[in-house]
């Protein structure tokens, strides 16, 4: 299984989801840099993301959406902070309007990625911290936690794949 575990830890104010890959860390640091990869799986399968934009840079954006089954588009953005490739990640994110202007009705929250060799096999923690536990309970109740799980459950077929594909 892909995802090792999920901790919701409502006094730090965070919710972290632990992976491990059958790939290196550098294969795995590409689903993140490639709008094409990442955006195959960021999403339950029902709910694919579209990039729009993606500019994988401290300080640069991303705007994309996700498609829902009933054909609705629900937008959102990230703002990287921190890019140290090939293993450390962070951005601040939310949902957008269609215009991909940041709404606040929300809130935004902040995500570190971290990528680790375990032999020849890479582990993945991805962390978000929320600013309250309303915010957080809010995320989880929208199903956040189950999209996760639904989403990095795309990364291992996507990783079968040679990294230009």
């Amino acid at each position: 299984m892909t995802v090792v575990s999920v901790d919701k830890n409502a006094e730090a104010l965070s919710l972290t989801v632990v992976a491990e890959f059958d790939a290196d860390v550098q294969r795995v640091w590409k689903i993140w840099e490639d709008p094409r990869q990442l955006e195959r799986w960021w999403g339950p399968p029902t709910v694919p993301a579209t990039f729009e934009t993606h500019d994988f840079t401290p300080g640069g954006e991303a705007a994309y959406y996700m498609t829902v089954p009933d054909g609705t588009k629900a937008h959102g953005w990230w703002q990287f902070t921190t890019i140290n490739a090939p293993d450390h990640l962070e951005f601040d994110y939310g949902f957008a309007d269609e215009q991909g202007i940041p709404l606040h009705e929300h809130g935004a929250a902040h995500a570190t990625v971290k990528l680790e060799p375990v032999g020849n096999r890479t582990l993945m923690t991805m962390s978000t911290r929320f600013d309250s536990e309303e915010q957080l309970q809010k995320m989880l109740d929208m199903g956040m936690e189950e999209g996760l799980r639904q989403a990095i459950g795309q990364v291992d077929a996507l990783l079968a794949e040679p990294a230009n594909a």
